[in-house]
């Protein structure tokens, strides 16, 4: 075991977040975190990091085990280039376990790191502060990673793909699964409302929330497996209230008759009722709050019925000597939903704004219906609320009431539509969190009659209940849709046509997000297995081989077959891990200490294989 928590209980003024969670994290776990705006994940995340005490409760691990947190914000010095932020905090782990000895090794460990990472030259000495979001997540990583001199056994990582464009988060998809670095093995837990990222990364998915006894619900297996299951256990919750419910009933009818009517043993009784109204009152609490759907998103259309609202023909646009878009010919009309693909900074936000008319093209032309289509935009750079102005403010800054669908709505019934209690109204919007930022600018743009929703990155910070809620909302809206977002399941959900940019200039047209993904896939390296894509380099250890003239006949054999035999033995330890996590294996003693020394076997041979590849590259490439 890497880490134990028991009974945690953590409390903001008078709110408590969280009362009484355990969780356990074993090697070779990828636990998935998930849970409604404002459950306490972030905390709960800092408290197993040893960053936050809790009010109550323990985390417990080996004193040798080395765990790293990645936080949600990724912050640096001003002008500090990556190669400075990843020595000093090598060089901060000079007094630390497995201590480095001089400014050298620092310096050394510091380029290992970042190379592993795939950091090139360019990379290296930019400004921190002028790199992609994917960059600065591997940034923050190497960081890190430095800080427990490159040799992890659990990463710890808040919100890790927002901000990422998708092939940044198919790299990190792939170092995560593949669970080793330089050699290493690691578990992982991670904050996500990313459901994508579940499905193909969590070998355990846990939701902290008050629906459950002691506030969290695990189960082993993917998302699908967990939704399976979460279903089931509602839905006996439910079935147990209706049992207490009769059962309450009764002791009340018995308690009508009086003292000498009850018979013999009352006391007893009396106590037992008691005992089960209280316990009738506490499922009714955990079923009401697993009612509790997202935030009610309904987006106000002018309803017209233009067939074509924005047509565009061979349009260009360059920006800093840069071609950004070339040749771009589309079509949006009621109904449509564009989705924009491509690395961050390849122009999806440029592209926006020359169809939306904010933008003149540089070549080409872009047709806007007549009257021109109100355009409603729900940015990635989102308005700054200054953190003193009130949550009543913010949501309805001019007098005690909004208009929405020409009917008049008092702030409080408004602010409830967005899950907002009552007593955070007078509040600062600056004791808020994410999630709740981003529904208040929800709630703004849905005052906004529009004939075309324009949704740059809207999925950043929202919760999986009002993520799902949002895309029932734009299913349903008679309008059109541009959007952009780095979330898999809502585009691919949505999208009637995906528009990529390939971040060169060029573009291409596909009809669906799999059939986008799947050409990406055949144009560059498996991103899964962390090898270079056209906007994300190589992890050192498994980038593209050059020309092998230094192997010998035997290595050349040897690395020829190294990818199939890791594919075995990373499926052998999915055996492995299936077998451990099996009701009738964790039941027998005897067979659980085989099952987790067959696990710990096969981690330490995918370990081997990954380390034995890494030498074989050096030598190939030397």
């Amino acid at each position: 075991m890497l880490l134990t928590a028991r009974n945690l209980t953590k409390s903001f003024s008078l709110r408590t977040l969280f009362d009484g969670v355990s969780l356990s994290i074993e090697p070779g776990d990828r636990v998935g975190m998930i849970g409604p705006n404002g459950a306490g994940k972030s905390t709960l995340l800092k408290i197993l990091a040893g960053l936050v005490e809790p009010d109550e409760g323990e985390v417990a691990g080996a004193r040798s085990v080395r765990t790293i947190y990645v936080p949600q914000q990724d912050l640096f010095e001003p002008g500090a280039t990556p190669r400075e932020i990843v020595i000093d905090a090598a060089r901060a782990h000079l007094n630390g376990p497995g201590a480095i000895h001089d400014e050298h090794e620092a310096e050394v460990a510091a380029d290992l790191i970042l190379d592993r990472l795939g950091f090139d030259e360019t990379h290296l000495h930019a400004g921190a502060d002028t790199l992609s979001g994917g960059w600065r997540k591997r940034l923050s990583l190497a960081r890190a990673l430095a800080s427990c001199g490159g040799e992890p056994d659990l990463i710890l990582l808040d919100e890790p793909t927002n901000h990422l464009d998708i092939d940044s988060i198919r790299w990190l998809e792939g170092l995560l699964r593949r669970g080793v670095f330089g050699g290493t093995p690691f578990a992982s837990a991670f904050v996500t409302h990313d459901r994508a990222f579940l499905e193909s990364v969590a070998t355990r998915v846990a939701e902290l929330s008050p629906a459950y006894p002691q506030g969290l619900f695990g189960v082993s297996g993917n998302y699908s497996e967990f939704l399976r299951r979460k279903q089931e256990f509602l839905e006996g919750q439910k079935q147990a209230q209706q049992v207490m419910a009769n059962q309450v009933r009764k002791d009340l009818a018995w308690l009508s008759r009086g003292p000498q009517g009850r018979g013999t043993k009352a006391k007893g009784r009396i106590q037992s009722s008691h005992a089960r109204m209280d316990e009738l009152e506490v499922l009714k609490g955990r079923n009401a709050a697993a009612g509790t759907s997202g935030a009610r998103v309904d987006f106000n259309a002018t309803d017209r019925q233009t067939k074509k609202l924005i047509a565009a023909k061979s349009v260009s646009k360059s920006l800093g000597g840069r071609l950004l878009f070339s040749g771009v010919d589309l079509k949006l009309g009621v109904g449509d939903c564009l989705g924009l693909l491509g690395p961050n900074g390849s122009g999806k936000t440029t592209l926006i704004r020359v169809l939306t008319g904010d933008l003149r093209p540089d070549s080409g032309e872009v047709i806007l219906s007549d009257p021109k289509p109100r355009v409603a935009v729900f940015s990635q750079l989102r308005e700054d609320f200054d953190p003193t102005t009130t949550l009543k403010d913010a949501l309805c800054p001019v007098s005690d009431q909004v208009r929405f669908r020409d009917r008049p709505m008092h702030v409080t019934s408004w602010a409830r539509r967005f899950l907002f209690r009552d007593e955070q109204l007078p509040q600062p919007v600056g004791s808020l969190s994410g999630g709740e930022l981003a529904r208040i600018h929800i709630a703004r743009i849905m005052l906004e009659p529009a004939d075309v929703l324009v949704l740059d990155e809207p999925t950043n910070d929202l919760d999986i209940p009002t993520l799902e809620t949002l895309e029932e909302a734009l299913e349903d809206f008679p309008g059109a849709i541009i959007l952009v977002t780095h979330d898999r399941a809502m585009l691919g959900r949505l999208a009637t046509e995906i528009l990529a940019l390939d971040g060169h200039g060029g573009t291409r047209v596909f009809t669906s997000l799999d059939q986008a993904l799947a050409v990406q896939a055949k144009s560059a390296p498996d991103a899964s297995r962390g090898t270079a894509t056209a906007v994300a380099p190589p992890v050192a250890a498994v980038k593209a081989a050059p020309t092998r003239k230094k192997l010998g006949f035997k290595e050349q054999r040897e690395y020829d077959a190294m990818e199939a035999n890791i594919m075995a033995a990373e499926e052998r330890l999915s055996r492995a891990e299936r077998a451990m996590n099996d009701p009738s294996v964790m039941n027998d003693h005897a067979r659980m200490a085989s099952a987790c020394e067959e696990v710990s076997e096969a981690q330490a041979s995918v370990a081997r294989l990954y380390a034995r590849w890494e030498e074989l590259e050096s030598a190939a490439g030397s």
